[in-house]
């Protein structure tokens, strides 16, 4: 399977299949395909993980497998928002957490599943609710990001504070938490928010530029009142 990301500001990923090969995706994001590709529809284990994933992580209930006919048919899917589209090597024991509606396409051979944050006050204050997204297997994962995306490398223990919701994806070795930001005239006038995501390492991290919920926010005092 060959892959390549098309595009810049709303980008999409194709795929060119040999007869045999399958990808899944986030039902509703594929743009275009070619004779030679069979879609079929499944909850991807059960409704009840199904109904699960899509009202904790904001992804669908059922998501869509594309599986290759003929060597050389091509299948390719599209971001919904202006960003970036991440590829993410999967292996055995290896393994990312990922915002929730992170989600774009996989490799068949790699599991997406609801996980939790560990400390009560990330799920409440983290941006990101208490349910994450976990990748696991082994394959490729392709996720959609908001803007664009910067990657750091932390050592161990080393911490980076990071504004609620722009926190893309990092390795599962990162701890997650979430503190408050201090000073009384920093909480009244900062213009910041009363928390920060905290990712401790060792590990890698990937912060988005942008989010959907910033822009919303930007665009709604432009809209008409009736």
């Amino acid at each position: 399977m060959k892959c390549e990301i098309l595009g810049k500001l709303v980008p999409a990923v194709c795929f060119t299949m040999d007869a045999g090969e399958s990808i899944y995706n986030q039902s509703g994001s594929m743009v275009w395909m070619t004779d030679g590709i069979k879609m079929t529809t499944s909850s991807k284990g059960g409704l009840l993980k199904g109904f699960a994933r899509a009202l904790l992580t904001q992804e669908s209930v059922f998501m869509n497998t594309f599986t290759a006919e003929k060597t050389g048919a091509k299948v390719a899917f599209g971001m919904s928002f202006p960003g970036e589209i991440c590829q993410v090597h999967i292996q055995p024991g290896y393994e990312i957490i990922a915002q929730k509606g992170a989600f774009l396409c996989a490799e068949t051979g790699v599991k997406m599943e609801v996980t939790t944050v560990k400390k009560l006050g990330g799920g409440f204050f983290g941006g990101e609710g208490f349910f994450l997204q976990k990748y696991s297997g082994e394959g490729y994962a392709f996720l959609e990001i908001d803007g664009d995306v910067v990657e750091y490398t932390l050592e161990a223990g080393q911490t980076m504070r990071v504004d609620s919701g722009n926190v893309a994806y990092f390795e599962s070795s990162v701890q997650y938490s979430v503190e408050m930001v201090k000073g009384f005239k920093n909480v009244l006038f900062g213009g910041e928010g009363l928390f920060l995501t905290t990712l401790t390492g060792p590990g890698k991290i990937w912060l988005q530029t942008a989010t959907i919920s910033e822009l919303a926010g930007r665009i709604i005092p432009f809209l008409p009142k009736n």
